[in-house]
C-alpha cells in the first residue's frame, strides 16, 4: 500500500491513466489496512472523500465484487475478488514458487495433504494447497486465516515472524493486536487446550522455537494434527510456513515422527535455497 500511495505522490513524470480509478483505489487502500468491515462514513472519511461519492464508486466496486456490504450491518469489506487478486500476487512471490515445486517430492514422503501460508493483513493465510487422494479431507481453503494459537500455522508465524520476537521480547504492532483478540476469544469460550494468557502464549512459544517448527493436536479441529516449519529469506525473515495436517487416524503427530522429520527437513533446504544462513 505504502508503494501504491508513494507512487502517486511522486513529482517524476508519469504516464497518462485514468484519475478516477486512482481515486477510487483510495478506498481498498482503507479496507486493505483496516483490521475488519468498515461504515460508510468511516470508510470515505478515512479514504478522504464525501460519503456520496465514495458511494458511487463502492456501488461499482461490488459489481466487480472487489468489495462487499452486508445486508445486516451495512458494512462494507473486501470482496471474493480481491482475495482472488491478493492470492495470485502472493502465489508469485519467489519464495512461494520454489516452495510449490517442493511439495509433490514431499506429499510423496509424508502422504499428508500439504500447504503454504504466508503473512497477510488478518494474519498468516493460506496460500497454495495440496490435498493427498489418501488423507481425510481437511475444511480449509485458500485463503483461510489461521488462527494464532490453536493452529501450527499460527504458532509458527507467531514465534518466528521477526528476530526480536524469536529472541523472546513481547509481540508488536499488528501481531500483538491480534494476539490480544484471540486471547480475549480464548478466555471467554474458557478453553483448556490453548493458551490463554501471555505467559502461556510464552510457554508455548519457547517449545516452539526449541522445536524448530510448530505443532498442533486436535485444537483446530478435532481428530486433525498438523506442522508448520518455517521458511527463512536470506535476511532472515520469516517468508512462509510449509504445513503438513492430516486426520490423527493416519498422521504421525511426533516430533521426529515420519511427517516432521521430512517437513523440516524440506523447509531448511528451501531456507538454504534463498540465502538464509543459520548462525
Amino acid at each position: 500500500m505504502k508503494a501504491t500511495a508513494s507512487a502517486r505522490n511522486s513529482t517524476a513524470p508519469q504516464r497518462a491513466g485514468i484519475q478516477s480509478v486512482e481515486v477510487g483505489f483510495a478506498l481498498l487502500e482503507v479496507l486493505s489496512a483496516s483490521p475488519g468491515p468498515l461504515m460508510l462514513r468511516d470508510l470515505a472519511a478515512a479514504a478522504g472523500m464525501s460519503a456520496a461519492k465514495a458511494h458511487r464508486y463502492l456501488v461499482s466496486f461490488q459489481r466487480l465484487e472487489l468489495v462487499v456490504q452486508d445486508p445486516a450491518t451495512t458494512l462494507y469489506d473486501l470482496g471474493p475478488a480481491a482475495l482472488k487478486l491478493g492470492l495470485a500476487s502472493l502465489s508469485r512471490l519467489d519464495s512461494v514458487k520454489l516452495a510449490r515445486q517442493r511439495l509433490q517430492p514431499l506429499m510423496a514422503q509424508t502422504g499428508q495433504t500439504l500447504a503454504l501460508a504466508v503473512w497477510g493483513n488478518q494474519g498468516p493465510t493460506l496460500v497454495h494447497w495440496e490435498e493427498s487422494p489418501r488423507t481425510v479431507t481437511v475444511n480449509l481453503r485458500l485463503g483461510d486465516v489461521m488462527p494464532l494459537l490453536s493452529s501450527a500455522t499460527g504458532l509458527c508465524f507467531t514465534a518466528f515472524s521477526s528476530p526480536r520476537l524469536a529472541a523472546g521480547a513481547k509481540p508488536q504492532g499488528r501481531l500483538a493486536l491480534l494476539l490480544k483478540d484471540e486471547l480475549a476469544r480464548n478466555q471467554k469460550l474458557a478453553r483448556q487446550d490453548v493458551p490463554t494468557t501471555m505467559a502461556g502464549v510464552a510457554d508455548v512459544l519457547d517449545e516452539v522455537r526449541r522445536r524448530g517448527m510448530a505443532r498442533a493436536v486436535n485444537t483446530l479441529l478435532p481428530g486433525v494434527a498438523g506442522f508448520c516449519a518455517p521458511v527463512f529469506d536470506a535476511d532472515g525473515h520469516l517468508a512462509l510456513g510449509m504445513v503438513a495436517l492430516g486426520s490423527l487416524a493416519a498422521f504421525d503427530p511426533e516430533w521426529d515422527g515420519a511427517v516432521a522429520r521430512p517437513l523440516a527437513a524440506a523447509a531448511r533446504q528451501l531456507s538454504r535455497d534463498l540465502g538464509f544462513e543459520p548462525a
